[in-house]
């Protein structure tokens, strides 16, 4: 069984910081690589950042994995920040809850059943997160410097049923989390294995 305590404890040893320390660096370069998908708006663009903290989160423990989606972040927020900080606290607040639950639910009882059912419950777990920090955070945001009909259209473009910030959420947002949270957890069942043995 996942020990909390133990996990507590063992996070702050050297080696285990250093770990940290070059997975959360890994996840901030790769934040600079980014793809447009076709089905979503044109602000939504699908990158791997998070997939060191995923990697680090089932080999470290969860606790881990959001230490390395806050430092991504950090950095990112320090270097190349065009949001004030908005941004980047809703990517760690989407991100975060993709690894926290499904490192979470793995270490409950590492087996790769519980490895799928944990990126399954992160896939909706990051989506209802997504939902609400495009509504609360970054729609808002991006509101005070361009006209709020501009930002829906940059949905309807993609898709004729989102007119409004609720359909842009419902039919933009919700499905590109639903696709990210579904690549992130094949790649993840793809790499872990072939590069746990280097992280542990």
């Amino acid at each position: 069984m996942y020990n909390q305590a133990t996990t507590k404890k063992n996070l702050f040893t050297t080696p285990v910081l250093v770990k940290i320390a070059i997975l959360s660096v890994i996840s901030y370069l790769i934040m600079f690589i980014e793809f447009p998908i076709v089905f979503a708006p044109g602000f939504l663009k699908l990158d791997f950042s998070d997939m060191p903290a995923i990697i680090g989160g089932f080999a470290l423990g969860p606790v881990a994995g959001l230490f390395i989606e806050l430092i991504k972040n950090l950095l990112h927020f320090v270097t190349k920040t065009d949001t004030g900080g908005v941004g980047e606290i809703a990517n760690f607040l989407i991100g975060g809850a993709f690894v926290f639950i499904s490192s979470g639910i793995y270490h409950l009882r590492k087996t790769k059943k519980n490895a799928i059912i944990g990126c399954l419950i992160a896939t909706i777990g990051m989506s209802i997160v997504g939902a609400l920090a495009n509504q609360y955070l970054l729609i808002p945001f991006y509101a005070n410097m361009f006209p709020i009909d501009a930002i829906v259209q940059m949905g309807t473009v993609v898709n004729k049923n989102i007119v409004d910030v609720k359909t842009l959420i419902y039919y933009g947002v919700v499905p590109f989390n639903i696709f990210k949270g579904i690549v992130m957890s094949v790649a993840t069942a793809v790499l872990y294995k072939k590069v746990s043995c280097i992280i542990k």
